[in-house]
């Protein structure tokens, strides 16, 4: 069934909707939610917690293509529990270390007034990323959106590791020049 079926679907607040979408991007939403949580009961619950929040959120959205609009919802909802469990290690260490790698280019701390800097920054970094090479891009996002080992970047896109690693690099390098230029760091 395609994306635009789908959706008709949850607007038409058919429960067809949620079983048309497990079918199509189950597999998906579980390995997001899996490789933060690490845990297949965790993954379970923020999948149906994924299906439950598409429901909700369908009336006031049209989502052109799902599979990004259902991926960021259960990465949100995955590193959710994440904090409320209040283990950093819990995601075999690849989580902290992502964070640690991005910290140098990504300004910290959050206040109600930097609220408008933060909307500002989101979309600096989806231009950035928008405007990478295509293999570059895929590295950046397996590794900072999806929070995927180096190991099983190279092995899923053909690269040696060392290659991985030193394109992460670059392209931190290049996000950092960016920000700077633009007055975000």
């Amino acid at each position: 069934m395609e994306d635009a079926e789908i959706v008709e679907l949850y607007w038409q607040r058919s429960e067809d909707a949620i079983a048309e979408t497990e079918a199509k991007y189950g597999a998906y939403c579980r390995t997001i939610a899996f490789q933060l949580l690490y845990s297949r009961e965790d993954t379970e619950e923020c999948v149906d917690d994924t299906w439950l929040a598409a429901w909700n959120a369908m009336p006031d959205k049209r989502p052109a293509r799902l599979s990004p609009f259902l991926g960021r919802i259960t990465r949100n909802l995955a590193l959710n529990r994440l904090d409320k469990q209040h283990s950093l290690r819990r995601g075999g260490g690849t989580l902290p270390l992502c964070l640690e790698e991005l910290s140098g280019c990504i300004p910290g701390g959050s206040s109600p007034e930097g609220e408008v800097e933060a909307r500002e920054l989101a979309e600096r970094l989806r231009r950035f990323v928008n405007e990478l090479p295509k293999a570059e891009r895929r590295v950046f996002l397996g590794r900072y959106f999806y929070f995927l080992p180096l190991e099983e970047i190279a092995v899923r896109l053909g690269y040696h590791p060392g290659k991985v690693k030193s394109m992460l690099y670059r392209s931190r390098q290049k996000l950092l020049r960016c920000l700077q230029e633009e007055g975000f760091v």
